[in-house]
């Protein structure tokens, strides 16, 4: 009679909150604003592109864009954009110039969300997160939320009512008719006091006390 070990195995399950590493190839200039952006904001990159891709999942906007390169079906919300199997799948199409692999990763509801946005677009999920990534950072909206989100954290609201100032000044008085973003703003800030090592905070107050001379 063979006696067990009295061990028993389990199964391994897969945690609910486990994410999954995606690593897009995309342009070098897309992955110099990424990385832009996680130096004003002092988020870790894999960050940054996963909050970005998130809110492009969320933004009808995108998805507008993003359906005219569909060949299948894909549902946003309530709203279903249909596929077109005569279209081009853009996993072949190269971006210009030099390409650079970055990392970054997701949850399982995000994930998956992806999953089903590269079969609309028949392309692998690494490539469906590159062009998500892409369209969605050029949305204006999306990224004035992410910098504003973050400034929020660490600015008071006295010095975020005198950035808005500033920001609608810029703008009201820009002769080549075009929106500074948020993005666009601290980007200035920090390019103008790039030698600094104060924090965000101490930072902007000095920016703004410059900017008031």
């Amino acid at each position: 009679m063979v006696r067990g070990t009295g061990v028993v195995a389990k199964d391994r399950k897969t945690r609910s909150d486990k994410k999954r590493d995606v690593k897009p190839t995309i342009s070098i200039d897309l992955k110099n604003c990424i990385y832009r952006l996680s130096y004003i904001t002092n988020t870790p990159v894999k960050d940054v592109i996963e909050t970005i891709c998130e809110k492009g999942l969320q933004s009808r906007k995108v998805m507008e864009y993003l359906s005219e390169y569909f060949l299948r079906d894909f549902k946003f919300t309530n709203t279903i954009y249909m596929g077109d199997p005569g279209r081009k799948s853009l996993q072949r199409r190269c971006q210009s110039g030099k390409n650079e692999r970055v990392t970054t990763r997701f949850n399982q509801e995000t994930y998956e969300t992806i999953r089903k946005l590269s079969d609309a677009l028949d392309v692998t999920p690494s490539k469906a997160t590159a062009i998500l990534l892409d369209s969605s950072i050029r949305n204006t909206n999306i990224l004035n939320s992410f910098v504003k989100t973050y400034l929020h954290n660490y600015v008071d609201d006295n010095r975020m009512k005198e950035l808005k100032v500033v920001l609608k000044y810029i703008n009201k008085n820009n002769p080549y008719n075009e929106e500074i973003s948020w993005f666009a703003l601290v980007s200035i800030i920090f390019d103008e006091l790039k030698e600094t090592t104060e924090d965000v905070k101490d930072t902007i107050n000095k920016w703004l006390e410059k900017f008031k001379h």
